[in-house]
């Protein structure tokens, strides 16, 4: 809608931004009371989002704090309960639906919707979307990577009334709880939820009686209208163009070895966008499968990324098409599991990073870490009145180096900006566990001439625990996190788990579920860095000392990817030099060979790693190959294409 084709309509600037900024604070209201009341950790740790809509379902406002992998979806699902209930809403009534095929994310992702009325009429939804920690399914915490229907993956909660006219649905909530490890927790956080929803029609019913109802609509209305304006004027102020890139998934747990392919074509013309995933790989044989829905979200928070002053609400996905082949990775459909929709949600962020860091260079940023979840349950022995436990842990990584400054170190992924690091003490509070570490991850960092961020490495103790398994929800073990313009990639992902009495840790990888673990168990496990900014040769020498100060970044690595030589004279007192002699000779010797180094033969690349002469990083960022690291052979396929990234990303940009 053109809003300057009416301006008898528009409300005056003074209302206007009012409204535009009440609507949002309500959202953010809707923040603070889940944070006060809700029962789960996940939740508590701000793994949730909520919104505003107006009354067809369109979304109005996002809090400052959502994540990004939700807010592209809620309007979706809240057309979907209008759908259902259509005719028969009623004040104090609650929905709840979790469908990713109704264009939701995954199963975790549990939304409730409230009709906002005045009086007898309905003039908006608010909506609550929590992370529930366990939803049923096959493993503790509903991650079960070797799922391939959705029926190992947990309840679908197709919409359905949990609040009816204010009373509370008590037998279809027990239901819902009934179904899950953690039953007194999700009761809990439906009350929770519940209860946030009503704060955001207190506040739009209190903006009702002191603008009046034709107002707060209109306002409603024209924040949408407004949002579209201003990016379709910034979208045509750009040439037309398209530019068009590939990320992928480590692997089909199902299939044969190989990386799976995610093809993005961006096309702008006039004021629209058009992404287009023509390419991309058929849905494999695990959850890491996306639904239109949360792909869509994908590409709503990659595009944002890129427009950080605008609101976002409804007015942002008008100029937005999305086309994508029916039953692909990003674009699956019932009963394809999808609950770790997050692995290609990430990948085509970082694709869209790639993509507009052409278009605007002066926010260019490379490739950021992947998110990983590492889930554990079992019967804590320690609390006989809650033996059921569910370990759920993220942990921070890097973003990638951007055009004239570092990547941000040890932040939350792109998948959810919002979300916080949880604190170790909360989680052993709640959990059989205990952190022996949780330090920055030397060398995690992508050399650049700006370097990517550094990422972390955690070390937990399993405690008293029964029957206790665990999964691992991850990737960028293969698909190892990438440099740009000449910059270098990262490091693999992975979980190492020592045993009870053993000294040797035992590489279990990126992707596993139901592993079987133990009292006194210790798993160790890193998060990348991101991806390295521009040529590392071009680093000024002594930002790579800084870097060695803060143990950032080896004097060995130092030399081997910046070609900085480095000389200890105190450590204890952070006293180091760069032999400016020897730096010069490292770095032409660097340059006259590197290009050779990353088209060697990998079997001689394998034998080397196999006999200790080279590490895993040598083998990523200086010869471009990938094995698999427990056993040191080469993945063919995986090298292939992770050197023809390497090429187009790093070795094309040298000089």
């Amino acid at each position: 809608m053109d809003m300057d084709t009416k301006p008898e309509n528009r409300l005056d600037p003074v209302t206007f931004e009012v409204l535009k900024n009440s609507f949002i604070t309500t959202v953010d209201q809707m923040a603070e009371q889940m944070l006060r009341t809700c029962y789960s950790f996940v939740i508590y740790n701000r793994d949730f989002s909520n919104a505003l809509h107006d009354a067809e379902g369109n979304s109005v406002a996002q809090g400052n704090y959502d994540i990004a992998v939700h807010v592209g979806t809620l309007h979706n699902t809240c057309k979907e309960v209008i759908r259902h209930f259509e005719g028969d809403m009623a004040p104090g009534d609650v929905y709840a639906i979790n469908d990713p095929y109704a264009g939701g994310t995954h199963f975790s992702d549990v939304r409730l919707v409230r009709p906002i009325f005045d009086e007898d009429t309905l003039i908006g939804f608010s909506q609550s979307n929590g992370h529930w920690s366990d939803l049923g399914g096959s493993v503790p915490g509903s991650f079960d990577v070797t799922a391939r229907d959705m029926f190992r993956e947990g309840m679908r909660i197709t919409p359905v009334r949990l609040f009816h006219k204010g009373r509370f649905c008590s037998d279809v909530a027990n239901l819902i709880a009934a179904q899950t490890r953690d039953p007194a927790s999700i009761i809990g956080d439906i009350h929770s939820q519940a209860q946030a929803t009503q704060v955001a029609e207190r506040e739009i019913l209190r903006l009702v009686r002191k603008y009046g109802r034709d107002q707060v609509t209109r306002g409603m209305e024209e924040v949408q209208d407004y949002v579209e304006r201003a990016v379709r004027k910034r979208i045509a102020d750009l040439p037309d163009g398209t530019w068009e890139t590939v990320d992928y998934i480590d692997r089909d747990p199902a299939g044969g070895e190989g990386m799976i392919p995610i093809c993005i074509k961006m096309t702008i013309k006039g004021d629209e966008i058009t992404y287009d995933f023509t390419g991309s790989h058929p849905t494999i044989g695990s959850m890491y499968n996306s639904a239109p829905g949360a792909t869509f979200s994908a590409v709503v928070a990659g595009t944002k990324t890129f427009f950080p002053d605008l609101p976002l609400n409804s007015g942002f996905y008008r100029m937005i098409k999305v086309t994508a082949p029916k039953n692909s990775i990003v674009s699956a459909e019932w009963p394809v599991a999808v609950t770790g929709f997050l692995m290609p949600f990430e990948k085509i962020m970082n694709a869209i990073f790639e993509m507009w860091s052409k278009i605007m260079p002066d926010r260019a940023i490379a490739c950021a870490f992947n998110l990983e979840y590492l889930l554990a349950g079992g019967r804590d022995a320690r609390k006989p009145e809650k033996p059921i436990f569910m370990f759920y842990e993220w942990l921070p990584g890097g973003w990638g180096g951007r055009n004239g400054k570092d990547g941000a170190d040890v932040t939350t992924a792109c998948f959810g900006t919002g979300l916080m690091s949880q604190p170790n003490e909360g989680n052993e509070r709640v959990n059989p566990t205990r952190t022996t570490e949780f330090q920055i991850k030397q060398d995690s960092a992508g050399p650049g001439k700006w370097r990517g961020g550094v990422g972390v490495q955690k070390t937990s103790l399993l405690l008293e625990a029964e029957g206790a398994v665990m999964s691992y929800i991850c990737d960028r073990e293969r698909a190892v996190v990438w440099g740009v313009e000449g910059g270098l990639p990262s490091m693999p992902h992975g979980l190492t788990l020592t045993r009870a009495g053993s000294e040797e840790p035992t590489w279990l990888g990126s992707v596993f579920s139901d592993h079987p673990v133990f009292t006194g168990d210790e798993f160790a496990r890193p998060t990348a860095g991101g991806g390295g900014f521009g040529d590392p040769l071009e680093r000024d020498p002594k930002k790579v000392m800084e870097d060695v100060i803060d143990d950032y970044v080896s004097i060995d690595r130092a030399e081997k990817d910046y070609g900085v030589v480095i000389r200890e004279i105190d450590r204890d007192l952070c006293e180091f030099e760069v032999d400016e002699a020897a730096t010069q000779a490292k770095r032409a010797e660097i340059r006259a060979a590197r290009t050779e180094w990353a088209r060697s033969d990998p079997q001689e690349v394998a034998r080397k790693y196999k006999t200790g002469e080279i590490n895993a990083l040598d083998a990523i960022r200086r010869y471009a190959t990938i094995l698999d690291w427990e056993t040191g052979e080469v993945l063919p396929k995986t090298t292939e294409q992770f050197r023809e990234s390497f090429e187009k990303r790093t070795v094309a940009h040298w000089t």
